[in-house]
């Protein structure tokens, strides 16, 4: 009886823990809300002061240099394979594609993808006009990044309005543009001439581009009916926890 009690206490406290995978969304999710705090306080100084800072490094200050090079990093380490990354970007890499054995290729969101794209540029597109025009500086659209940056954990943890609206993916383990978070997070440096801008927003299309180029030569690790490793009983994330999946019957490859 006590071996009973025993067993059913350890697949309890197995069942209520954390994935790690979540805990590492909520960690990403308060550094980057520290960091739009920092970058906002910054500017505020900025334009009442008229600067902040005499330490620099190439000509920028030293705590700017420690963001760049913290999205950089954070970019760059999501190029190689990690258990601490939602399924959703890992399933890209080889290593993921778990064989169902099956041939039909479902793609949930495929279909929105273009709308998506056309959605993002035209809103960014405002934020251009208006730095142009000079009612925003360069300060404000690096803020405008780092809210991006906030709503990208917000959207993976609690509320997506792409997959709300758009998408129609269940979760984010099948999201067709998943990696695509770094490239939409920093579109407001394309306007930007500046050398950190070019290097960021660089990197960041790199990423979207290896990520469309797979798709395209191997759609069966984006499909959960071809890909085990996308199955629910295989997730690392249990992101359904908090945000509720959506149904979607379309399907959208291998009709």
């Amino acid at each position: 009886m006590k071996n009973t009690q025993a067993v059913s206490l350890t697949t309890t406290k197995t069942k209520s823990r954390i994935p790690s995978v979540r805990v590492m969304h909520f960690v990403r999710l308060s550094v980057r809300l520290a960091v739009l705090l920092f970058v906002v306080v910054c500017y505020i100084l900025y334009r009442v002061r008229g600067g902040i800072s005499v330490r620099t490094i190439l000509g920028y200050p030293i705590h700017f240099v420690v963001i760049w090079a913290y999205f950089a990093v954070e970019m760059i380490l999501r190029f190689f394979p990690s258990r601490l990354d939602s399924p959703g970007s890992q399933k890209v890499f080889r290593s993921n594609y778990k064989s169902t054995g099956k041939k039909h290729i479902h793609i949930e969101d495929n279909h929105g993808v273009f709308l998506v794209g056309m959605i993002w540029i035209a809103f960014n597109l405002i934020f251009g006009v208006l730095y142009y025009l000079g009612v925003f500086d360069e300060g404000i659209m690096l803020i405008l990044c780092c809210v991006f940056a906030v709503c990208d954990m917000i959207c993976i943890l609690f509320f997506c309005p792409f997959q709300k609206w758009f998408l129609k993916n269940r979760c984010c383990s099948t999201c067709r543009i998943y990696n695509w978070d770094y490239a939409m997070m920093f579109t407001p440096l394309f306007f930007i001439h500046k050398p950190y801008a070019w290097v960021l927003l660089g990197i960041s299309l790199v990423y979207m581009l290896r990520w469309e180029v797979t798709f395209y030569l191997h759609p069966e690790r984006f499909s959960k009916n071809t890909n085990a490793y996308l199955a629910c009983s295989n997730c690392t994330e249990k992101g359904c926890a908090l945000k509720k999946p959506v149904v979607n019957k379309r399907i959208t490859m291998g009709e």
